[in-house]
């Protein structure tokens, strides 16, 4: 199976927060909440509603899934049945099994080997979102095979970015773009040589 980035981002790069104000507050950020006015871009919608449909699960660092499972999975929404449902893989060092989310199981030791062999078994792809420390963990080994970035007209200037910083070089190919009326654009790139 493959494994695939998806994620909304600024023009420089800043993934931290997009959904409220409190959502990742880490290291003193205060500009979560980015992605809010533009919440309701329909091919936003679009576009990740057929990623998630061709989902074999959820890869997630710890923070993210700690606050999918505290936000989303108590609200009443389409999402919270199929996040139930849905196999999820948490990469974590520190939590501690069983996990409290049905279905879930957790990766803890050597994650990126862990990773190195979910993408051996056969299925859909299986999405990371969120979960940046985790992404930036994996994208130096090649363990990332497909990123969909929802890139707003923004620029933050502060807030974990996509790639930690000394990340690289990396070369991208663009498989897909897609400008939304609301200024956003779909892109879909790959690792060269991946």
């Amino acid at each position: 199976m493959r494994i695939v980035v998806i994620s909304h981002v600024t023009l420089d790069g800043v993934m931290q927060g997009p959904g409220r104000a409190d959502e990742d507050t880490r290291g003193g950020f205060t500009l979560g909440g980015w992605a809010a006015e533009r919440a309701g871009d329909e091919a936003v919608g679009r576009a990740w509603g057929r990623r998630l449909a061709a989902s074999s699960g959820y890869l997630l660092g710890r923070h993210t899934y700690q606050e999918v499972l505290g936000h989303w999975n108590t609200q009443d929404s389409p999402f919270r049945d199929a996040l139930n449902n849905a196999p999820k893989y948490v990469a974590s060092n520190t939590l501690a099994g069983p996990l409290p989310w049905p279905n879930s199981t957790l990766l803890s030791g050597d994650v990126p080997a862990a990773v190195a062999e979910l993408r051996k078994t056969p299925g859909d792809d299986l999405h990371i979102m969120g979960s940046g420390a985790l992404i930036q963990s994996l994208s130096p080994l090649g363990l990332i095979d497909e990123y969909l970035l929802c890139v707003h007209p923004l620029v933050l200037g502060a807030g974990r970015r996509l790639f930690a910083e000394g990340f690289g070089p990396m070369a991208f190919g663009l498989a897909d773009a897609t400008p939304t009326d609301s200024g956003i654009v779909i892109a879909t790139y790959r690792p060269l040589g991946a």
